[in-house]
């Protein structure tokens, strides 16, 4: 029954790998493979052993840029086998519920309901209520790390599955799984690499490493200059990776420092690993999302403007070979859309009055060329600001849900607004997203004392 259900999710356009079996056709005969691919599939997990040719790929290098230089201009795509996809995804399926209760809880990745949004509404929650106090700075250290996923020890993790309770036959088949073979391409690697990183963690009032799959970033919540406690995590993060052989690119590495005292120094010392000081940004891309040292939108409005122009080309060119109804909506709302409303929930309440407009302009020019009436910005971001604040009231395990709990009133439904001091914070998500979820219960009251 599983087998059958990961087979009829196979999506047909994809190509074949190394062994050339088509996604069709495990999709298109789901129902007569099942049985024999079940066998199989035990068959390796009882032995511990991942046949050799679904360990192999065919790697297409596809350019970053549109006009490549050198090998570094590059992305290696791999083609792996759609048989090994499969079993995959069902061990990734057993393995998530096993270690659950192991993973870090400000891991963002490969958790029910959590997601890129979650990771940003919690740095920029944190940093903006830390930024309330006087004398107050946030620096934010964005680690990056050199091919990630190859860098796994097998036998380190298979030892920290076991600990976690995984039991010794998936451990040893996850171990043959992992050896002699690249990581990139394949759909366990990722979940690994969060196990892999989940038995270190920085979660103290001053400081935090929060993570997503293999993007870590360190905030130090800093007070009247002292730095000690961020400098020293960032150095314990770092001997710990060398421990455990991750290859961190101090190059690549980048600091956003955070100060908005009007008497801050002129200069900032920075970190320094593995003898390299670590370069001071204005702004960094973080889980697609345009951040800079100002806490404000204008690097992510000007990145989403461009992307939306972009993507609105190519639904105009749609209309113009005569597509045009429920399939042009339908490309708007997953090529155009997605890129206009990418992690709405965490910038759609902070945004100034310009930068508002040039996104319903865009919005706007879709409208016309769909020839129906689309949402703008700030109708989008509340609903999903009011769906978002209700999943963190439900769901204990959001690393924000105790921040809400404790805005919840004991006399009525309402939730009591955070304090704030500066008007930065207060049109950060959780102030607004408080005041969108007082107005739905008010509304929601007065509808069911009219229908009264």
């Amino acid at each position: 029954f599983q087998v059958r259900n990961e087979l009829r999710k196979i999506k047909v356009h994809k190509a074949a790998g190394p062994d050339g079996v088509s996604s069709r056709l495990l999709r298109c005969c789901a129902d007569e493979l099942c049985g024999i691919l079940g066998y199989l599939f035990n068959l390796s997990l009882s032995l511990g052993k991942v046949p050799q040719l679904w360990k192999t790929s065919c790697v297409v290098p596809v350019p970053k840029t549109s006009h490549p230089k050198d090998l570094s201009s590059y992305r290696p795509v791999a083609l792996t086998s759609h048989l090994m996809k499969t079993l995959e995804r069902l061990v990734l399926n057993h393995l998530r519920p096993l270690v659950r209760s192991s993973l870090d809880p400000l891991q963002f990745a490969y958790q029910p309901g959590i997601g890129v949004e979650d990771a940003i509404i919690y740095l920029l929650h944190r940093a903006l209520t830390h930024l309330e106090k006087p004398g107050s700075t946030v620096r934010i250290m964005f680690f990056d790390f050199s091919s990630a996923f190859n860098t796994i020890q097998p036998r380190l993790l298979k030892d920290k599955l076991e600990l976690s309770g995984v039991d010794h036959h998936m451990s040893q088949w996850i171990l043959d799984y992992l050896t002699e073979r690249p990581q990139y391409g394949t759909v366990l690697a990722p979940f690994l690499f969060t196990l892999y990183t989940a038995d270190f963690s920085i979660s103290s009032p001053r400081c935090h490493l929060q993570k997503f799959s293999d993007d870590s970033a360190i905030v130090g919540l800093i007070t009247d200059e002292d730095d000690s406690e961020y400098r020293q995590g960032t150095l314990d993060f770092v001997d710990w990776c060398q421990q455990n052989h991750l290859l961190i690119n101090a190059g690549k590495t980048k600091e956003l420092v955070v100060d908005f005292r009007r008497r801050r120094p002129t200069t900032v010392t920075p970190v320094n690993i593995q003898g390299v000081g670590i370069e001071i940004v204005d702004s960094y891309r973080y889980l697609g999302v345009h951040l800079n040292n100002k806490l404000d939108w204008s690097h992510n409005t000007d990145a989403l403007y461009r992307k939306g122009q972009s993507r609105l080309y190519l639904l105009r060119r749609l209309r113009s070979f005569g597509v045009q109804g429920a399939l042009l909506k339908s490309f708007y709302d997953s090529v155009v859309a997605s890129v206009i409303f990418y992690s709405v929930v965490c910038w759609s309440s902070s945004l100034l009055a310009a930068e508002r407009k040039r996104l319903d302009k865009l919005i706007r020019k879709a409208s016309s060329v769909l020839g129906c009436t689309l949402d703008p910005v700030q109708v989008v971001g509340d609903r999903r600001s009011l769906a978002k604040i209700t999943s963190l009231m439900d769901r204990v395990s959001h690393p924000m849900h105790v921040n809400v709990a404790e805005l919840q009133s004991s006399f009525s439904d309402r939730l009591l607004h955070p304090r704030c001091m500066k008007e930065r914070f207060r049109r950060s998500f959780l102030p607004a997203a408080v005041r969108l979820y007082n107005q739905n219960c008010s509304q929601k009251k007065q509808l069911s004392a009219s229908v009264l």
